[in-house]
């Protein structure tokens, strides 16, 4: 005599309540043989939905021992148990147990989509089973849309799909009309001719009259074991193409459990929104701040550029802030000529200034004079509106003459007209306009400015004869340091000491440039907290979705998903979430972006494809720190308990 198909020797269950264990089933033995149809009956608490499920491996035995086949279940891990569920059992259920999100036919392949069949492969097989079930017409309709008789018939299908050797089927009439009920238990009929072992679990005596043997079980134990027709000649089932495995197998798993949470995400559109909002807000906030102390570095850094790196300050003392560089009065225009003869500049210029009472007509204000020299403009790299800039000619002669800037001449020409050739007194001296200044191509806070030849302020204003700065710049091809070098030398040579100290345009870049990233990251940060904070929101809705999402989580189990599989759909719908939230953020960040560039040129945001690259980086790691807690509590649900939840 061949081994019996299923095999359950002194099996016990128990459930923990309170302080006590509960038994439910006591020392079962029971040997069904292959192709048989066994009704297991019983009154409710009778225990036999329990014996069905550690049958299905839904559930596992607390005492005894459990043979499938020849095979210990007990000594199975939970991929095997899994693997058995998903290649050798089908599962009808009472209440179906299909998934709302899909259609009858997406419903019917799930567990030929765990059992890693090719997609066409699986579709054309569940086409199949839908046509023979009477359900051709009905592929493309979601669960809501079918009658009870037909949604048990799609959970017949997927009972089949991958073969069904064992159909365990819970109550499966006891939802249905009698009509209903009458052609499913001829389905059932139909499939153990088969060959198909059937395991029904019911209440109802004229249900289990149909089966070949009825088991009775009452508080827990087998009462009773009648058989009520010969056991059928073997035969086997429909055979089902073999489980794949294999990258290309894993790589298809991954698709489908990337299709199967577009699909959740769909049929949640609202939460799915308000999951990635924290997404959107951190993300976009992260984008804009750093493309806004990208972009005002830049503009800085351009302003400072415009006078070109090759420019040096040379003022006396030893450093800002030193109390004593006003009564240093060795730097005088000598030095400035001296440098100028120098190989290694191309511009350079002497500059004091005074201040005073400024007036034109009846327009008058208190303002700085700048007495500097023919190449201070170059050096500064101001530009002429109009008119033409200083000579050397002024310079010798001490030349009545002035150049304004824009912010000078709306001071004193305020109705427009001819600003060329008009006097403005500059305190005691009166000075003809022969150029305007270009305000925006000068650097520094803008204000009213007046440059005169700093032979004029020495000789006509104030008679101060040494110098505030000498303004140097050398030539590309040197560096800061070598220039420093050589104005150094000239200069002490000339002085017999060292009474003045040096700036740069490098110097000041690069302090620019460290304030900025330092108020970058300062900020940065602080709007990485949204982020951090949208992560946590994504894990709590999650860890909501899988409370919600229980019973799915074990109708998924129990057709044969494995805990991969199940952290797979909900990792990847945490990532996916957090994907599109990055999305949706940096397109936020960019059309802002674009928006403030049209409307205004103060402000100006630089956005990085390193930055971008960053952004959507970051929300897959949010999407996989936050999702996997989640993901990994609903992997380890025990199929039963999974099933039974509300």
């Amino acid at each position: 005599m061949s081994k019996p198909l299923i095999e359950l020797r002194s099996l016990s269950r128990r459930f923990p309540a309170g302080d006590e264990d509960i038994t439910v089933l006591h020392d079962v033995n029971l040997s069904i043989e292959r192709g048989d149809m066994v009704a297991i009956i019983g009154t409710s608490g009778s225990g036999k939905s329990t014996l069905m499920n550690i049958i299905g491996c839904l559930d596992r035995p607390s005492e005894g021992q459990y043979l499938y086949d020849g095979r210990d279940v007990g000594q199975m891990d939970i991929e095997d148990r899994a693997r058995l569920r998903r290649a050798h059992f089908g599962f009808i259920f009472q209440r179906y147990q299909l998934l709302p999100d899909l259609d009858a036919l997406g419903n019917v392949e799930i567990p030929a989509v765990y059992a890693g069949h090719p997609a066409a492969e699986r579709r054309s097989r569940a086409r199949a089973l839908l046509d023979r079930l009477g359900l051709s017409d009905r592929m493309d309709h979601r669960p809501n849309a079918l009658s009870g008789g037909q949604q048990q018939r799609v959970s017949v299908a997927r009972a089949l799909i991958n073969g069904g050797e064992v159909i365990l089927a819970d109550e499966p009439t006891g939802a249905l009309d009698s009509r209903s009920g009458r052609e499913l238990l001829t389905l059932l009929d139909e499939l153990n001719a088969q060959g198909h072992t059937i395991i029904l679990v019911t209440h109802d005596p004229d249900v289990a009259a149909r089966a070949g043997r009825v088991i009775e079980v009452r508080d827990g134990r087998i009462i009773g074991d009648r058989r009520n027709r010969p056991l059928p000649p073997p035969s086997a089932p429909e055979v089902t193409p073999p489980e794949k495995t294999g990258p290309a197998v894993s790589l298809g798993r991954f698709r489908e459990a990337f299709v199967m949470a577009l699909r959740a995400l769909n049929a949640h559109r609202l939460r799915s929104f308000l999951t990635m909002l924290g997404i959107i807000i951190g993300i976009a906030s992260v984008v804009s701040v750093v493309a806004l102390g990208t972009g005002s570095r830049e503009k800085v850094l351009e302003n400072i550029a415009s006078l070109g790196t090759n420019t040096i300050t040379v003022r006396p003392g030893t450093g800002f802030g030193d109390r004593r560089s006003s009564a240093v009065r060795t730097l005088v225009a000598g030095d400035a000529d001296a440098l100028a003869l120098e190989d290694f500049t191309v511009s350079v210029s002497p500059t004091l200034s005074s201040s005073g009472l400024l007036r034109r007509g009846s327009h008058s204000t208190t303002a700085s004079i700048s007495g500097v020299g023919v190449d201070y403009f170059d050096a500064e790299g101001l530009k002429l509106r109009q008119g033409r800039p200083l000579n050397a000619t002024d310079v010798r002669t001490a030349a009545q003459v002035v150049l304004l800037n824009d912010d000078a001449v709306n001071t004193f020409f305020p109705d427009g007209g001819r600003v060329l050739g008009e006097t403005v007194m500059l305190d005691r001296m009166p000075a003809v306009v022969i150029g305007v200044i270009d305000s925006s191509s000068a650097r520094g806070p803008s204000g009213t400015r007046f440059y005169v030849p700093y032979t004029a302020v020495t000789k006509r204003i104030n008679g101060q004869k040494h110098l505030q700065e000498i303004l140097v710049r050398f030539r590309d091809d040197m560096t800061v340091t070598e220039a420093e070098a050589k104005i150094d030398e000239l200069l002490i040579r000339r002085h017999g000491r060292k009474d003045f100290f040096m700036t740069n345009s490098v110097a000041i870049r690069e302090s620019i440039d460290a304030t900025t990233r330092t108020m970058t990251l300062l900020i940065s940060s602080i709007a990485l907290i949204s982020l951090v904070v949208g992560g946590i929101g994504v894990m709590n809705i999650m860890l909501a979705s899988v409370t919600e999402r229980t019973r799915e989580i074990g109708v998924r189990m129990a057709v044969g998903a494995r805990r991969s599989d199940i952290i797979a759909q909900f990792l990847t719908e945490a990532v996916v979430v957090c994907l599109l939230g990055g999305a949706i953020g940096v397109s936020l960040a960019l059309a802002g972006g674009l928006a403030m560039d049209q409307f205004q040129d103060q402000i100006r945001l630089t956005f990085s494809p390193v930055t971008i690259f960053f952004a959507f980086l970051s929300s897959t790691v949010v999407g996989i720190t936050f999702g996997y807690l989640p993901a990994r509590s609903a992997s380890r649900l025990d199929p039963v308990v999974a099933l039974a939840r509300e």
